[in-house]
């Protein structure tokens, strides 16, 4: 009887990452809800199979055989009450740290709790027998086949990771019998290293430093990433949250947005992702990506991580810069990111009055050395297309990414440096969300507050949104998906009442002479008597129509066929036609 591997993809990403990471050695008890796992392991001869009836002694011998082996060593159960036996062994596992790797094996989780035999709830193991539990989906499609991978890069990394342990993997299977698949296919493999190990070489090709949100950089930090780039002709991409002054630096969100035209600069061959999480949305398409962080966490943004560097950003660069000293590629990628982005920025448009525009007139003009606290989404999106002086360091709360808290935080970061100036733009519902902020006793005269005041959540009628509401409901998204009319239907009265009567210094504008007339009382670097809030007017259509203009400044020929195929076809005919060739 010829048997080759099991075609449940779940069982292959498992069985090829174990391989990548020399877990060879797996007791395997019998059962049916893991002869997929047990048949493919053993008619492949990279691994040493053993036989344990008993799943309590199974786990017992793992702990035996890890400890005298120094190697991980892997157990397989069926389903029902296999994988309960398993606890004592791995209790002794945990307190040990023995690298054990317990996969047990399972129908879909979707049947949990509907009195079907043999199915049990592994999803909540004891928190003392494994450092990490894990879940394999049946792999459906490419976003299951990414959680798989990604969960078992992590589970399996974690078997060594400070000082190790026992991890677990719950594998659902549909009980395949296609056992024809001859060889194995490849899965994603990601590495860890630590300062202590050897650092793998830096591949040749175009390099970005891709900087997510990020505090202020340290002079060393940002001595060693322009020894890097200096090196490896290496590239530094940013948003306003990324606080990178140096060089090397590119402002990657103009690039970044365009949709008809698709710079040839977006896919490096390495992407270094430092920082969190960024709020530019670029669609950048890098080859690998290699994170620096010292929490050294798989976190996949791009769905293309290969290596994960658990150190300081500056041990990163510094050891890379020491060890490439000399190389060189013939063109900088910096140059052709520079170029990418004056060559957009000379063709903007006179811009209508928006949020687009105050970011364009303003940006540049804030004084050195303050704070720029920016409201999302679209305060930051538009500010995102803008410089700003290298001395501003710029804010967003894009942790939780949610409306409420920008002005609390904006007002707590004041408090911090009372002879410091800060600036914060936010939208309408932002604004009203948090208004109780402004009302505070500690509100010092170092704040400098814009409202954007276009009378609707503006997000839900962005023409880019996830959910295009606009082209797709029209006024009917008013009612409740965007909550337009709340808050005095931008009333003329009602903000400025209020900010007077709390001590600020109220200015409004409602088009562009009354707002250039304003900004520079706004701007003005001194301190003064008490804060400002500033009220600016804009309408959704204006918005809407500056965004456009900045999205479509240039058309290449794979980005206007694209386009003209959705106007000839239409968006949900697209999809109709995507799903049906998958």
């Amino acid at each position: 009887m010829n048997t080759y591997y099991t075609d449940e993809r779940n069982a292959q990403i498992l069985i090829a990452i174990m391989k990548e990471h020399g877990i060879r050695k797996v007791i395997a008890s019998p059962g049916t809800t893991n002869i997929c796992l047990v048949a493919s392991l053993q008619q492949d001869s990279f691994f040493e199979l053993f036989s344990c009836v008993d799943e309590r002694s199974a786990a017992y011998m793992a702990c035996g055989m890890a400890a005298e082996s120094g190697e991980p060593v892997a157990l397989s159960c069926t389903g029902a009450t296999a994988s309960r036996n398993y606890v004592p062994g791995l209790t002794e596992a945990f307190y040990r740290k023995l690298p054990v790797l317990a996969i047990t094996s399972s129908q879909p989780n979707n049947k949990i709790g509907h009195n079907i035999a043999q199915v049990t709830d592994r999803r909540f193991p004891l928190p003392d027998i494994a450092l990490m539990s894990v879940q394999l989906p049946i792999v459906k499609d490419s976003e299951d086949e990414w959680e798989c991978e990604i969960a078992v890069n992590k589970a399996l990394l974690e078997l060594s990771h400070r000082g190790g342990g026992p991890i677990h993997i719950n594998l659902q299977t549909m009980y395949s019998h296609d056992y024809s698949v001859r060889e194995l296919p490849p899965a994603r493999v990601i590495h860890r290293y630590t300062t202590e190990d050897t650092f793998p070489e830096l591949p040749h090709g175009k390099i970005a430093i891709f900087v997510g949100a990020h505090l202020t950089w340290s002079e060393r930090l940002t001595k060693a990433v322009e020894r890097f780039c200096a090196c490896y002709n290496a590239t530094v991409i940013y948003d306003q949250t990324s606080n990178y002054a140096g060089k090397y630096g590119v402002n990657m969100c103009l690039v970044g947005k365009q949709m008809q035209y698709h710079a040839d600069c977006l896919a490096p061959d390495v992407a270094v992702h430092i920082g969190d999480i960024s709020g530019a949305a670029v669609p950048l398409r890098p080859k690998q990506v290699w994170r620096v962080n010292p929490d050294g966490e798989l976190r996949d943004t791009f769905k293309k991580l290969t290596h994960v560097f658990e150190m300081r950003e500056e041990s990163f660069f510094e050891k890379y810069a020491e060890s490439g000293a000399g190389r060189n590629d013939e063109r900088s990628y910096c140059d052709t990111w520079e170029d990418e982005d004056k060559q957009l920025r000379a063709l903007i448009p006179d811009l209508p009055f928006s949020s687009a525009w105050i970011a364009q007139q303003t940006a540049l003009k804030l004084p050195e050395g303050s704070s720029l606290h920016l409201g999302i989404y679209n305060s930051l999106r538009t500010w995102n297309y803008f410089s700003l002086p290298n001395s501003v360091r710029t804010y967003s709360n894009v942790g939780g990414f949610g409306i409420d808290g920008s002005m609390s935080t904006l007002l707590g970061a004041s408090l911090a440096s009372p002879d410091k100036l800060f600036f914060g733009v936010v939208g309408d519902l932002a604004f009203f969300y948090d208004l109780n902020s402004l009302g505070n006793r500690h509100v010092g005269k170092n704040i400098r507050l814009m409202l954007v005041n276009n009378g609707t959540g503006f997000e839900m009628k962005y023409y880019r949104s996830a959910a295009p509401i606009l082209s797709q409901f029209g006024d009917f998204a008013d009612d409740f998906f965007a909550a337009h009319g709340h808050f005095g239907k931008q009333s003329r009265d009602l903000v400025r009442h209020y900010a007077e009567d709390l001590g600020f210094q109220y200015l409004t504008a409602s088009n562009k002479d009354e707002y250039l007339s304003s900004m520079n009382t706004f701007i003005q670097p001194e301190l003064t008597e008490k804060p400002i809030l500033f009220e600016v007017f804009t309408d959704e259509d204006s918005e809407n129509s500056a965004q456009k203009l900045l999205d479509n400044l240039r058309v290449s020929a794979s980005g206007g066929a694209k386009n003209l195929a959705k106007n000839l076809i239409g968006s949900k005919n697209i999809q109709k036609i995507k799903r049906i060739l998958k």
